[in-house]
């Protein structure tokens, strides 16, 4: 593992869903942290959930369902309000699984604290409503009374189409 961050956000991204597509979910959840930790403050939590989603990826693969289930959904507190940020036009950033209050709340506070980010998700081109669906359909999955973690799904799609 290098010791120094990609280059730019999108490297990250990159670096990251190579190490994930190769199975080292470990690894993939490193090069994240290191984004987040150099991340503009704004973009934290950002990069705090993609970074938890893919630790609780790392539980759910060693089997430990109630690690993996508690970092899902610390990962999804972090990530699912990035979906409503308000855009410059007046809409909303997310066209993905954003909550009815969540969304009321940025449509109406225009000038309040959650502003447009523009160096945000989109622009780093992460596939965030991918992110966040394959984030909640693991937590169902591993949420069903007896469910055993271990036979985990494909990693999640980081990038979108056209940024990879």
């Amino acid at each position: 593992m290098p010791d120094d961050l990609p280059a730019s956000p999108r490297a990250a991204l990159r670096a990251a869903q190579d190490l994930l597509d190769a199975g080292l979910y470990f690894q993939a959840h490193e090069v994240l942290e290191q984004a987040w930790k150099a991340a503009p403050a704004a973009e934290r939590g950002l990069w705090r959930g993609l970074t938890q989603v893919v630790v609780g990826l790392v539980h759910a693969a060693r089997g430990n369902t109630r690690g993996a289930t508690a970092l899902l959904r610390r990962g999804l507190t972090e990530l699912v309000p990035h979906l409503c940020e308000p855009t410059a036009d007046g809409g909303l950033a997310g066209d993905g699984p954003c909550p009815g209050h969540a969304r009321r709340e940025a449509l109406d506070s225009p000038t309040g604290d959650r502003q447009p980010t523009p160096d945000g998700w989109r622009a780093h081109g992460v596939n965030l409503p991918g992110v966040v669906r394959w984030a909640e359909d693991l937590l169902r999955r591993l949420e069903k009374p007896g469910a055993q973690a271990g036979g985990v799904p494909p990693p999640p799609r980081l990038v979108t189409q056209g940024h990879d």
